[in-house]
Parts: structure tokens; C-alpha cells; sequence
């Protein structure tokens, strides 16, 4: 099982440079552990790309639908007192936004206080680094 970051669930949805690389990686999964938030966070960046020109009406609805699919098979990591605390605490000692700090404490209960044992996939640079410091073994971009 891996903990997967909504940054590098996107790269499943919309052709980006790491897009082979990941989908290789995801197919291999026997679990994929996701925070509650992340197919929210991966809709949201779907619109955005929908706004700004990126993807077309009907390239967005494939995203979505694809989307949808994908978070049927994904073990959700739902929203509890222990993951708020250690999300508030995350935003004191690491440079974070709110959501990359509940992803995080989300990855730390999947990996039931042991970080170490719980690779985290990850394509956002501040939150690679946050999770390094937490003691997951990062996939990063610079290892795909």
C-alpha cells in the first residue's frame, strides 16, 4: 500500500510529464490509500483546467468520469479528531497550506503512527519535503 498526495493522483487524470511513470506505478498498487479530501482536491484541479482553456467541455467530463472511477477503488482515509490535531500541529512545524497538512495527517494514520513503513506519493515540492522530515519514504518526482 502507498498513501497517494492529490498531486500526483491529477497526473492519472490529465496528460503531464509524470503521467506514464505514475499510471505504472498506480497499476502495480494493491492498495491505494487516499485522504478523504483528495477527490475533491483532484476535481478541483480538473475545473481549473477546465477554466483556463486546458481542457475542452468534453475532455473535462472524461476527467470527471475517469475521476470517479478511480475513487471507487481508492481505501479513504476519513476526517477524525486525531487527524485535525496532527494537521494543526503540521501547520506549526512545516511550511504547509491547510489541505497539504490534512493530507498529511491523513498518510500518518494510514500509516498507523509509523511513517516509516508507508511510501507516500507525492509531486508537491513543500509537502515532499514536510513527509521526509515526518519519516515517510517519499516517491517524488525526481524518483519517477
Amino acid at each position: 500500500m502507498r498513501f497517494w498526495d492529490s498531486s500526483a493522483l491529477v497526473p492519472l487524470l490529465v496528460a503531464e510529464d509524470t503521467s506514464d511513470a505514475l499510471e505504472s506505478l498506480f497499476r502495480d498498487e494493491q492498495t491505494v490509500a487516499v485522504w478523504w479530501g483528495a477527490e475533491v482536491e483532484c476535481a478541483s484541479a480538473a475545473a481549473r483546467l477546465e477554466r483556463e482553456g486546458r481542457l475542452t467541455p468534453r475532455e473535462a467530463n472524461d476527467v470527471f468520469r475517469q475521476l470517479g472511477r478511480l475513487a471507487r477503488a481508492w481505501n479513504v482515509i476519513d476526517p477524525t479528531e486525531t487527524i485535525r490535531d496532527s494537521a494543526t500541529r503540521f501547520l506549526r512545524v512545516h511550511d504547509l497550506r491547510a489541505a497539504d497538512a490534512l493530507q498529511l495527517a491523513a498518510a500518518l494514520v494510514a500509516a498507523e503512527g509509523r511513517p516509516s513503513t508507508l511510501p507516500f506519493v507525492c509531486l508537491d515540492d513543500r509537502l515532499c519535503a514536510a513527509a521526509h522530515r515526518e519519516g515517510f519514504q517519499v516517491v517524488e518526482r525526481a524518483a519517477l
